[in-house]
């Protein structure tokens, strides 16, 4: 009996060091995922800060191009009452309709390779991150891609008609630099033509729709940052 009572304790002693063992591996675990999950969430946030910052700053460009837009086409409305020559051009050679939403998914990416995404425990927050870096990703390519067409053609038209020239300061603007007008041949017949009120026109006609885009991704990048700061305090 001492036999077997000696034996008894040392198997539970071997059983409850390995389960003691394995107990503490799961839990060391556990929070080494935990603090992987929290790391990539706080970057995630810093990411989507970074994004809606570069939306609202592109909306803002769209507004103030769409209202250059209407000041010419009042001014030709108003057989060039309104404007100057020099502040028609100014205002031309504002006018940005192509600039592209270029979303960072460089986390996003990270969370799906290292199976990170799978920690999250907000379903919500899951569906957001899938709708916005696939579903809204494709069709901001797409819209994008098309705009970029136009905007081509909306650039060099009017400035070849009208010789626009210009300096360049890098150092200036929100995005890509600040045009300044040094010369430029005003071309009244064209100025007037239908076809250049037209061009306006599908230029403001994209405008809104990428505004339109930009405004649904914008939702839903504020409401994932949101989320994403409700999953790190979890």
């Amino acid at each position: 009996m001492e036999s077997y009572k000696k034996y008894f304790l040392e198997g539970f002693v071997i059983f409850f060091s390995v389960f003691l063992s394995f107990y503490v591996g799961n839990l060391n675990e556990e929070k080494a995922n935990f603090d992987k999950k929290q790391q990539y969430i706080d970057d995630l946030i810093g990411t989507l800060t970074k994004d809606i910052k570069q939306i609202e700053d592109l909306m803002s460009q769209l507004y103030k191009s769409e209202e250059y837009i209407n000041d010419i086409q009042n001014d030709i409305d108003s057989n060039h009452m309104l404007l100057s020559d020099k502040e028609v051009i100014n205002k031309l050679i504002d006018v940005e309709v192509g600039f592209s939403f270029f979303p960072q998914d460089g986390i996003f990416n990270q969370m799906i390779s290292t199976g990170t995404f799978e920690l999250i425990s907000s379903r919500d927050l899951k569906m957001n991150l899938l709708e916005m870096y696939n579903h809204q990703m494709e069709r901001n390519i797409a819209q994008s891609k098309e705009i970029d067409e136009f905007n081509l053609k909306f650039r060099n038209l009017p400035y070849s008609r009208f010789r626009i020239r210009f300096d360049y300061n890098l150092l200036e603007g929100d995005f890509y630099g600040s045009p300044s007008l040094t010369n430029f041949n005003f071309d009244n017949e064209f100025y007037n033509s239908d076809e250049f009120y037209g061009i306006l026109s599908q230029a403001k006609l994209y405008s809104n729709m990428y505004k339109r885009l930009l405004n649904d991704v914008l939702n839903s990048y504020k409401e994932t940052l949101l989320l994403s700061k409700s999953e790190l305090k979890s």
